[in-house]
């Protein structure tokens, strides 16, 4: 039976450690590929073009859209991000699952797309913890944490849009949890249908004594 790839939708607050956690993962374990978003925000220190990011000029991004070359794309926080559409279907054909992790707006206009697309949405163990992971980033002034603490507030009326939600605590952890719901969606009927369908022809035939 050929394993057809999963898209797997990860969102969450700015600052719960999702990338963290993603990152986990995909180095634990081979069957998956995440998916690098491009966007027009500044890399952060030690970011590279082409491993976090694309990094992309606005001018430049908006030629991508222009082009269809983008599955989805979002504002956030002044600045875009989008998911290149070729990366994303190879990979899915090659029987890999990919991970995007993106906001809210484009998760929703993924499933729009792929509706069999699983989406999960990471929680921090208390808003008290969010806070406390944006401050020793370092990377950020009072203002900008302000923001995607404010951001966070309207973001959490999305997450009963999502299927599952993984509370960020432990890290080991949460990525077992991870790894565990991805795994389980390779085994619903509606995802084997050409399996099933084999299954009962071969059942037919034997039956039949042929």
């Amino acid at each position: 039976m050929n394993r057809k790839g999963i898209l797997v939708v990860v969102s969450g607050f700015s600052g719960v450690g999702k990338g963290t956690l993603m990152k986990l993962l995909t180095e634990r374990y081979s069957q998956y590929a995440l998916s690098i978003s491009a966007t027009t925000r500044k890399p952060r220190p030690g970011e590279v073009d082409g491993r976090e990011y694309f990094f992309k000029s606005r001018e430049e991004f908006e030629g991508l859209i222009a082009a269809d070359q983008l599955i989805e794309y979002a504002s956030y926080c002044d600045n875009y991000y989008g998911t290149p559409r070729e990366y994303v279907e190879t990979q899915m054909a090659e029987g890999r699952d990919v991970i995007l992790e993106i906001e809210i707006q484009g998760a929703l206009k993924v499933r729009e797309q792929y509706p069999d697309a699983l989406l999960l949405f990471v929680m921090p163990p208390d808003a008290g913890t969010l806070e406390k992971r944006l401050r020793d980033r370092g990377s950020e002034d009072e203002e900008v944490i302000r923001r995607r603490l404010a951001r966070a507030v309207e973001e959490s009326e999305y997450a009963p849009e999502y299927e599952y939600m993984i509370i960020n605590d432990d890290l080991e952890q949460s990525m077992e949890n991870v790894h565990r719901l991805i795994e389980s969606q390779h085994n619903k009927i509606n995802r084997n249908m050409d399996f099933v369908k084999e299954i009962q022809s071969e059942l037919k035939d034997i039956a039949k004594g042929e």
